[in-house]
C-alpha cells in the first residue's frame, strides 16, 4: 500500500490547501499562550499582544493569544469529517505579570474554544513532562504560604467533531488497524506514566527557540488510537514533523502545516530514518505482545491471530496487521511512501 505526506509552508489560520471534510484525525501541539518562548510569535500574529505584555495586561494578552489559536480551531471544524477526532497537546503556563504570579489555564481555555465550535470533549489524558527545575517549588521556599507547585504535566485534550464515526460492516481496514488488548488498557488510561518529554536537538538559526518538546510516542499512540490505516492525519502546528513521522510509521496519510520553511527543509533528515523506525516499532510491539502471552500462558487466550504466530485476547484483535516502510520518494509537496505488511517470519 502507499501513503502520501504533504508539507504545506503557510499559515494554519487559513488551510486553503485542505478540503472540507477531508481529514479523519488532527494531532497537534500548538504554541502555548503565556509561555515566554512564544511571545514573539504571538506578537507577530497580532502586535497588540506584545503591547499588552509590555504594559502588564496579562489577561488581555492571554485572550488575544487564544484568539489567534481560535482561527486555527475554526479551520479544524471545517476540514474534519463528521465524527473526526482532534487531539491537542498543551500545557498550562505560570508567569509573573505586573508583579503578580499566577497560572494561566491554557487547557481549560482551549476546551471552551472547542465546545463553542460544536466539538464534543472526550476524556483527556495527562502525561508527565521533564522539568529543568532542581526544586519542586517556586516562591518563598520552605516557609508558608507563598510557595507554588511546579507544573510537571501536560494535557492531551481530545474532541470529537459531531457524531460517532461510521464504517461499513466488518470493515477490513478497521480490524487490521486494531491494537492489542494490553495496549488498549495502557493507552486508554487518563494518565500516561510511561511517556516522558524530549529535549529538542536542533542545530542552527532560531529553530531551537521556535520548537517544542513533543515526544514521538504521543502522536504515534494517538494516530493508532483514533484513526485507521490509510486515513489522513493533520497537524496544523507541524514544527519538526513528529506527527507526520508517526503517521508514516503507522501507515496513515498526513498533512503538516508550518509557517517556518526551515522546519520543512530539516525534515528530510528525519524521513531518512523512517523505514528503520517503522520496522523497529512494529517489531517491538509484536515482541511485547509475545512477552505478554508468555507471562500468562497460551491456554489463557481464546483466539489466534490471522497473520502472526501467537494468540490474542479478543476476537477484534485477530486481523490486526503491522506495516513497515519499504520505500520513500520525495514529491513536489512532500513524500510518497510504500508500505509492506509485516507477517510472521
Amino acid at each position: 500500500m502507499e501513503t502520501s505526506h504533504r508539507v504545506v509552508v503557510g499559515d494554519s489560520r487559513q488551510l486553503d490547501g485542505v478540503a472540507d471534510d477531508s481529514v479523519e484525525l488532527v494531532v497537534t501541539s500548538p504554541p502555548y499562550p503565556m509561555i515566554e518562548m512564544w511571545d514573539d510569535l504571538f506578537a507577530e500574529l497580532d502586535p497588540d499582544i506584545g503591547d499588552r505584555l509590555d504594559t502588564g495586561d496579562g489577561r488581555g494578552a492571554f485572550e488575544l493569544m487564544h484568539d489567534q489559536l481560535g482561527a486555527v480551531w475554526d479551520e479544524l471544524a471545517r476540514v474534519l469529517v463528521d465524527g473526526g477526532i482532534a487531539c491537542v497537546n498543551v500545557g498550562d503556563a505560570t508567569r509573573k505579570i505586573d508583579g503578580s504570579f499566577r497560572v494561566w489555564g491554557n487547557h481549560s481555555r482551549i476546551i471552551d474554544a472547542f465546545e463553542a465550535r460544536g466539538f464534543e470533549p472526550l476524556p483527556e489524558i495527562l502525561w508527565r513532562k521533564p522539568t529543568n527545575s532542581g526544586a519542586k517549588f517556586m516562591g518563598s521556599g520552605m516557609v508558608p504560604p507563598n510557595a507554588y507547585v511546579t507544573l510537571e504535566h501536560e494535557y492531551i485534550l481530545v474532541f470529537r467533531n459531531g457524531g460517532t464515526r461510521q464504517f461499513e460492516p466488518n470493515a477490513e481496514r478497521r480490524y487490521e488497524s486494531a491494537y492489542f488488548w494490553e495496549e488498549r488498557n495502557r493507552w486508554f488510561s487518563d494518565l500516561w506514566t510511561d511517556v516522558t518529554g524530549e529535549h529538542q536537538t536542533l542545530d542552527g538559526d532560531d529553530r531551537r527557540d521556535r520548537s517544542a518538546a513533543y515526544p514521538f510516542t504521543i502522536p504515534y499512540r494517538l494516530v493508532n488510537m483514533y484513526s485507521v490505516v490509510g486515513e489522513t492525519v493533520l497537524d496544523p502546528f507541524w514544527g519538526t514533523g513528529t506527527t507526520s513521522l508517526a503517521a508514516m510509521a503507522a501507515a496513515r496519510d498526513s498533512i503538516g502545516s508550518e509557517r517556518a520553511a526551515a522546519f520543512a527543509e530539516a525534515f528530510d533528515e528525519r524521513v531518512d530514518d523512517a523505514p528503520a523506525l517503522s520496522r523497529t516499532i512494529a517489531r517491538t510491539r509484536l515482541d511485547d505482545h509475545r512477552a505478554f502471552v508468555d507471562g500468562h500462558g497460551v491456554d489463557d487466550f481464546a483466539y489466534e491471530a490471522d497473520h502472526y504466530d501467537f494468540p490474542v485476547t479478543t476476537k477484534q484483535e485477530r486481523s490486526l496487521r503491522f506495516h513497515a516502510i519499504e520505500d520513500v520518494t520525495a514529491t513536489d509537496d512532500g513524500y510518497r511512501i510504500v508500505h509492506e505488511p509485516i507477517d510472521t517470519d
